[in-house]
This record gives C-alpha cells, sequence and structure tokens, in this order.
C-alpha cells in the first residue's frame, strides 16, 4: 500500500477544510461550515455503524448548519456526502446505494446526483488505490449511468483536454458558459487530474480566479472548487501532500485536530473492532472525548479481515 489507508481519510477530510480557507475572499468570504458537515455525517456513522438519515440531523450536538441553503446547495452536499464516500468506498454498490439515499436532502437535484456520485466514485477509487487517470473518466460516467444533466458530455471532452495537455485558463474559458454545478466538477477534476502528484499545486489552481464569474456568486463558486480539489487531492496524496506550512492553516479553531480524530474512529469503525458503547462518555461539538482505559481498543484492519458490518 502506497500511504496507509488512515493517511487517505485524514487527507480527504482535511483537503477539504484546507480548500475552504484557501479560497477565502478577504471582503467577501461566505463560509460553508465544513467542519460542522462533515462532524454531522461523521458522528453519525461512527455512532450507528451505517448511514441513518432518520437520525442523520437530530445527532448533532448543537445547532446544525442550514443544509438547505440555496447559495451552497451543491457545495454542501458535496462536503456532507465525503464522510459516506470514505465510510463505504471498498464496495461500490453500497457506496452508490448510500450516495442516493442521501440525495432526497437536497431535493433530488439531478448536478447534485451527479456531482456526488462523480466525487464519491473518485475517493473510493484512490482509497482502494485503483485510481487511473487515463480511464477514471470513463469509469465514473459508467458510475453516474443514465442522467438528464450535461455532466457526463463535459466529463469526456475534459478528459479529451487533459489528453492534449492544455493550460488552465484554456479549460476555463471551455467551460465558462456552464452553470455553477457543472462548472464545479469539471474544473476541480481538471485541477486535481492536470497536477495529480501534487496536492499544492492542484489546490493552488484550484483558487485561481476566474473573471466569468464575479461577486459573491463567484467566491462561492471558487470555493466550491477548491473544497472539492482538496479532498480529491487529499485522498489520493494523502496527509503526506499537504504542505507542513498549510497544516497551520487549520489550527486557531481546531479544526485540523477534531478532524485528525474524527478520522482516527471512523476507520476503526469501518474497520468493525471499534464499539462506540463502550469507547464514547461524551460527544461533544468540538470533539470526541472517549475512556482513556479503552483507547488501545481503537485498532486498524485490512477490508473483510475485521468487519462486522
Amino acid at each position: 500500500m502506497r500511504y496507509p489507508l488512515i493517511n487517505r481519510f485524514k487527507g480527504a477530510l482535511l483537503g477539504a477544510l484546507l480548500g475552504e480557507v484557501l479560497a477565502k475572499d478577504a471582503q467577501n468570504y461566505l463560509s460553508c461550515d465544513v467542519r460542522e458537515i462533515v462532524l454531522l455525517g461523521t458522528k453519525n456513522l461512527i455512532e450507528l455503524g451505517k448511514l441513518d438519515l432518520d437520525n442523520w440531523p437530530d445527532q448533532h450536538p448543537t445547532e446544525p448548519p442550514d443544509l438547505n441553503r440555496t447559495d451552497s446547495l451543491f457545495l454542501r452536499a458535496i462536503i456532507a456526502t465525503l464522510p459516506v464516500a470514505l465510510f463505504f468506498h471498498d464496495h461500490s454498490p453500497h457506496l452508490r446505494q448510500n450516495l442516493l439515499e442521501m440525495l432526497p436532502i437536497w431535493g433530488d437535484e439531478p448536478v447534485v446526483r451527479d456531482g456526488t456520485l462523480a466525487v464519491g466514485y473518485t475517493i473510493a477509487k484512490s482509497l482502494t488505490e485503483e485510481l487511473h487517470p487515463q480511464t477514471l473518466i470513463p469509469e465514473i460516467i459508467s458510475f453516474i449511468g443514465d442522467t438528464s444533466t450535461l455532466l457526463p458530455d463535459k466529463l469526456i471532452k475534459l478528459n479529451n483536454l487533459l489528453e492534449q495537455g492544455v493550460g488552465l485558463e484554456t479549460v476555463q474559458a471551455e467551460f465558462s458558459r456552464e452553470d455553477d454545478g457543472i462548472h464545479a466538477i469539471v474544473m476541480a477534476f481538471y485541477c486535481f487530474l492536470s497536477t495529480l502528484e501534487d496536492l499544492q499545486l492542484a489546490v493552488l489552481r484550484a483558487t485561481h480566479k476566474d473573471n466569468s464569474r464575479e461577486g459573491e456568486t463567484g467566491n462561492l463558486h471558487l470555493q466550491t472548487i477548491s473544497i472539492i480539489t482538496g479532498a480529491l487531492s487529499g485522498a489520493y496524496n494523502s496527509t503526506v501532500g499537504i504542505p507542513v506550512k498549510w497544516h497551520g492553516l487549520l489550527s486557531p479553531d481546531n479544526s485540523k485536530s477534531l478532524v485528525l480524530e474524527l478520522a482516527d474512529v471512523l476507520v476503526a469503525v469501518w474497520s468493525g473492532v471499534y464499539d462506540p458503547d463502550l469507547h464514547f462518555n461524551e460527544y461533544p461539538g468540538e470533539g470526541c472525548v472517549r475512556h482513556e482505559e479503552q483507547t488501545a481498543l481503537c485498532v486498524f484492519a485490512s477490508p473483510r479481515v475485521i468487519q462486522s458490518r
């Protein structure tokens, strides 16, 4: 294994957080609550060992973030499904089923559906170390299946541009007339696949200003591309790919330590050797509190070797 699985879990979550931070606009920054939405989804999986939408929003320890804000509907859907993509990465049918079960939260929007499937599938391929750039986009299109959106067609066009080695501004111009959801997915995949082994460059390219989208909407759109790129590249390059100086960006509000702790527990639950009833006496918004004498029980296992589910 090129990178430990736990490092890829952490890389995907930290990458999304870094994407949010690095896309900040000093004069007009829109918060999308990446940490809170990740916490919401991860906590459900940790405590139940499965996705349970009936209890999903109610288990949040504080006031849950507004998942249905129209100005960031697409982005919030992508963020909320990140823990699901991580947890079900080792079984494509279960991955697809659970991602699709979450879609009614956002009204079954076709672009949201296709975007979450594309991102979830790619993260899963990174975690199983089966991501092959030459075949990834055709595989994504197959995973999406029948759809009313133009995303598959645009991904095929993107694949051709990647093969030609075209630059960022050329790709931005090529897809400048697409709606925000499709444009965000295409640009995020371009930034990720064109700099596959370099997380820093991928995210920096994702935050490059696109003059075709100005104002508040443009800022949010840029943030969407950056967060998706960070998650994709983080899952592929793991925490090893995150520059040391970037780790400090997450320290002030303790986002980094919380995400790292959540990833540890999520992997342990996924492996089938972690019992939340034994390990948790409290789960506050700022972190997980575990019985100190039972911390040693948190161990990781290879897929299908020790798993209760």
